[in-house]
């Protein structure tokens, strides 16, 4: 990039951070009506109707909005800023982010958007309706700059990704992300700012299992020598599975869920568990999943036959996908008046298929936000509009 060149896109940068600061008011509006929409992930209208609203507040300003229709979790709403003919083939910018929420279907009939000086509360508020307005106003801003500007063309083109499903492992939204994604320069995801203020830099990858074992019902005084514990079967493969925990690694597993059994004095013929596997790298992940099965294609009691199936799994975000884009936003975080450091997260994301595609990713990149998923959950709005400058100025400067 020429020197004249990189002068240009600084005071470009400058009249964009300058409309961005005049937009605090209609951030707030815009979250308010966006919590006070129910969206839980199973609640296919009401994730539809949410990115509709995101898509009214787009469109207003111009900016070309597309539909992926999905058959059960809610479509992918898709936003261009600065696309045109000269550049439709270009690797994009993309922000990114997630309508579903957590919290089941009627929730706003008691608890709706509310707010306590700059801290807002509801559900979803910070996981991640507040990361949502941050994005639709990088984009309304982009998109401001190319109306009110003589500024001919982004450097990039700037795409908006927006999914339905990914508290539940984003089962289709992940192929929408991996077609759309695939040869991007980078992409920010706008999960919440961590309560430190910082970014999330890199996450563990996670899979979610269903485990089902057979065996034979009997009656546990009369006959109790005929049956076949499918519960004493799972709980040997419980601390086997168990077992598989390496905190040095950064690998865990988890059976948080069981069930079984007919009566206390049946021998219980069926019993179910769901595993959660987190780990750190791709291989980590592979290696472990292999282990599980082995673990669970093992007789453990004869008669009984365990089986598992996968429901849903993420790609870990490596740290590695991270730093170019990192030590970039951080300079541009610098220069709206705050400093960020990238931080790493147990939890995973959306960022996870991204980064493991080989397309630099930064996540953590919404307002700050804490307690996500439970009642108290809250939004510091306050960090709305340098958040936005910064992924702004990050992606016009990239």
């Amino acid at each position: 990039m020429t020197s004249r060149l990189a002068s240009e896109l600084d005071n470009y940068a400058d009249l964009l951070c300058d409309w961005i600061a005049t937009q605090e008011d209609a951030m707030i509006d815009c979250l308010e009506a966006l919590v006070n929409v129910d969206s839980n992930s199973y609640d296919k209208t009401g994730v539809d109707e949410a990115g509709k609203l995101m898509e009214s507040w787009l469109v207003e300003d111009g900016i070309a909005c597309t539909w992926h229709a999905l058959e059960n979790s809610g479509d992918v709403l898709e936003a261009q800023v600065g696309v045109n003919e000269t550049n439709a083939n270009a690797p994009a910018i993309f922000v990114m982010g997630h309508r579903d929420t957590v919290f089941p279907k009627g929730t706003l009939e008691t608890r709706r958007f509310s707010r306590d000086g700059m801290k807002a509360f509801g559900p979803g508020v910070a996981d991640m309706k507040s990361g949502l307005v941050l994005n639709c106003f990088v984009l309304k801003g982009l998109q401001h700059l190319l109306k009110t500007s003589d500024i001919q063309q982004l450097p990039s083109p700037v795409i908006g990704l927006f999914t339905g499903d990914e508290e539940i492992g984003s089962p289709e939204g992940r192929f929408v992300i991996r077609d759309r994604v695939a040869g991007a320069k980078a992409v920010f995801n706008a999960e919440p700012g961590r309560i430190s203020g910082n970014v999330v830099s890199a996450r563990k990858g996670g899979a979610s299992f269903e485990i089902q074992v057979t065996g034979r019902a009997a009656h546990s005084g009369v006959n109790h020598a005929d049956g076949i514990s499918a519960i004493g079967a799972l709980a040997q493969l419980v601390t086997s599975l168990h077992a598989l925990t390496d905190y040095d690694k950064g690998i865990t597993t988890n059976i948080g869920l069981i069930s079984g059994g007919m009566s206390s004095n049946t021998v219980a013929p069926t019993a179910t568990a769901r595993l959660d596997l987190r780990f750190m790298t791709l291989e980590q992940g592979e290696e472990a999943k292999a282990q599980i099965n082995a673990i669970i294609e093992t007789p453990v009691i004869e008669g009984a036959i365990a089986t598992i199936k996968i429901l849903s799994e993420f790609q870990p975000f490596e740290a590695s996908m991270s730093d170019v884009v990192l030590a970039h936003y951080q300079r541009q975080a610098n220069s709206v008046g705050f400093s960020v450091e990238g931080e790493f997260t147990g939890g995973c994301s959306d960022a996870g298929f991204t980064s493991s595609m080989g397309v630099p990713t930064l996540c953590g990149t919404g307002p700050v936000g804490a307690k996500m998923h439970t009642e108290d959950e809250y939004c510091l709005m306050d960090t709305f509009v340098p958040r936005t400058q910064a992924v702004a100025k990050s992606i016009l400067l990239l």
